[in-house]
């Protein structure tokens, strides 16, 4: 049977998952297929997927995660948002994923198309995740499925459409009381925003894990970019070492390295249930991230036996 979210978080803390992306044209795809091992040895619990605005890797989402399960033993997670999407397309999206075996899905209510800046959901669409979440949910009580796990977003620093963070975190608990099971950040880099979410999040009744996602830095350019599309904040200490980083990407992933180990250690040790990491299909800096965490998994392992 497969293992979903909640068989993760209970088993085994910290658990440590990945998040890919579907290649974009052949070039891509050869070097997905070559990167994707070594990401493998690195020893996730699991793999996600991510989905194509307005969905448009569809398809490659679930290939690739069904052949990573296939291929790798390795258990896996669709993304999936409301974009673009009627309610019965999502049921047939939802039933071909439950068809191959994945038993994981990260329910999203998705981005805006590019160009524009409001999200409109679709014709006999939904308009925010915990619908989606709902819907999953009874379609598992319609045709008798195995229970699957289920993901959402959490915001450290707030949703960008979210008037405030108490709002923000009252979404996030519908998501919640919906059927989610485990919550998993938008990417961040001050730690102390994530403990003070948490904190809040769990002032407010939210009991499933909250996992921090991290996305080590690549490139000074890319982390603006990504950054100013998702309202995450680059502390100034870094900014100022990513202005000198400009232009040098090799100087730029070393200290995005050095920040992701650092992040993740403090994390670690501050009790988080795991970490998922948002490795941009690249696998060089997560073999310098995961060396520099497994002293410290092992050490946050031990505790237990300790107390």
């Amino acid at each position: 049977m497969a293992k979903t979210f909640p068989a993760f978080y209970r088993e085994k803390q910290p658990v440590i998952s990945f998040e890919v992306f579907p290649p974009r044209d052949p070039a891509a795809e050869e070097r997905f297929w070559r990167v994707l091992p070594e990401l493998v040895n690195l020893r996730p619990d699991f793999i996600t997927v991510t989905y194509g605005a307005m969905g448009s890797t569809r398809d490659r989402t679930i290939e690739i995660a069904a052949r990573v399960k296939a291929q790798f033993g390795l258990e896996t997670a669709c993304h999936l948002t409301c974009v673009g999407a009627s309610r019965g397309e999502l049921t047939e999206i939802i039933t071909e994923i439950y068809s191959r075996g994945i038993r994981n899905i990260v329910a999203l209510r998705g981005d805006p198309p590019k160009g524009e800046t409001e999200f409109r959901p679709p014709a006999d669409g939904f308009s925010h995740a915990n619908e989606l979440v709902a819907h999953i949910r009874q379609l598992e009580r319609e045709n008798n499925w195995e229970r699957l796990g289920i993901a959402v977003a959490g915001y450290p620093e707030k949703h960008q459409e979210a008037p405030d963070m108490d709002t923000d975190l009252r979404y996030l608990k519908q998501k919640v009381e919906t059927g989610a099971d485990v919550v998993i950040t938008q990417l961040f880099f001050d730690n102390r925003d994530f403990y003070r979410f948490r904190e809040r999040a769990q002032a407010i009744g939210i009991q499933v894990p909250i996992v921090p996602g991290l996305m080590p830095i690549l490139s000074a350019r890319q982390i603006r970019r990504i950054t100013t599309m998702c309202g995450a904040s680059i502390p100034p200490p870094l900014a100022e070492e990513l202005a000198r980083a400009e232009g040098d990407d090799a100087l730029a992933e070393q200290i995005g390295v050095r920040q992701c180990i650092e992040q993740a250690s403090d994390l670690l040790r501050n009790g988080v249930p795991g970490i998922h990491f948002y490795v941009l299909n690249r696998s060089s800096h997560m073999r310098a991230v995961m060396a520099a965490l497994r002293p410290v998994i092992e050490e946050v392992l031990r505790v237990p036996e300790q107390a």
